[in-house]
């Protein structure tokens, strides 16, 4: 077996080889099922192995889902919320499954080996497919397009958001997404998602935080507003904001706020805006979890800080 050549094409896919692969380098058939039951080689899924099962678990996940697509033959695709974890989008809940579509015009394979793959068959169009990092998948809009039938208003909207803010969409995009849907189960509900996607959403937390108000009757005039002092110079950028009263509040991820530097950052901007006469609040992943919370805390601040143009 040439171990180098077998390390180049695992590299250039996640780490995978497939059992066609190994043999085509020398391996026998014997020799693959060798290295899997000693467990030197980790088994993704049927015909696909790992060689070197020790990298991060974003590179597993990767790695699985292209076994996945793999093990299921020529013309298979990600779709579905595998697609959207392909792409990038944020929204949904993590999960374990793998959603891969077959074409529709061979059989069905039952995959009992195989149960965290979740076979489909979707029919496809023109223009439907691209290729993420090598792995076959549905294109961003049509990947929307599908699982904004298959969820709840609050995630829809966060992965529209997220969609339109990384560019893998444009707002005239969506326009089509109608038409993609029409007569499929879900699709009214859905397009009353694509009127509340908003790009300037740079986090599913605050897209849930806007939503929030939205629903309890305060919705944000802005969203990242800057805020400015007489010479020009920027105090800070609000998540959301309502100019009048000069209230700002922030979405507070574990992720960009979750480091030392960044929570001292986060003070300092505070208060600079608190000295500029801004009221400033945050609210967590927890807070977007209660309907209430958020909407009734920000009427608070409305109520306490009118807005003066309101008194002319």
């Amino acid at each position: 077996m040439d171990l180098e050549r077998l390390r180049r094409v695992a590299a250039a896919q996640d780490g995978i080889v497939t059992a066609d692969q190994a043999l085509r380098l020398g391996l026998s058939r014997d020799e693959i099922r060798q290295q899997w039951r000693s467990g030197r080689w980790l088994r993704l899924a049927r015909g696909c192995y790992l060689p070197e099962p020790d990298g991060s678990a974003v590179d597993r996940r990767r790695a699985r889902i292209r076994a996945a697509v793999l093990s299921l033959g020529p013309g298979a695709f990600a779709v579905l919320d595998t697609a959207v974890e392909l792409h990038g989008v944020a929204g949904l809940r993590p999960q374990a499954a793998i959603h891969v579509s077959v074409p529709v015009d061979q059989p069905r394979p039952q995959r009992r080996a195989d149960p965290g793959i979740v076979v489909h068959q979707l029919t496809v169009g023109r223009g439907d497919l691209c290729a993420v990092r090598g792995i076959p998948a549905t294109a961003p809009l049509r990947t929307l397009a599908d699982v904004l039938l298959r969820v709840d208003r609050y995630p829809a909207v966060c992965l529209l958001d997220s969609a339109l803010n990384r560019s893998l969409v444009t707002p005239d995009d969506l326009l089509s997404i109608p038409a993609l849907i029409r007569g499929r189960r879900g699709a009214v509900a859905a397009r009353g998602y694509l009127a509340e996607a908003d790009g300037r959403a740079q986090s599913p937390l605050e897209t849930r935080a806007r939503l929030r108000c939205v629903d309890g009757k305060v919705p944000p005039d802005a969203l990242q507003l800057e805020v400015r002092d007489r010479d020009g110079y920027l105090l800070g950028i609000g998540d959301l904001g309502w100019r009048g009263p000069k209230v700002i509040a922030e979405a507070d991820g574990r992720g960009p706020h979750g480091t030392p530097e960044a929570a001292y950052a986060d003070r300092r901007r505070q208060n600079r805006l608190v000295n500029a006469g801004w009221t400033v609040l945050r609210f967590t992943w927890s807070d977007t979890l209660d309907p209430h919370y958020i909407p009734w805390t920000v009427r608070q601040a409305l109520a306490a800080h009118p807005d003066p143009r309101s008194a002319r």
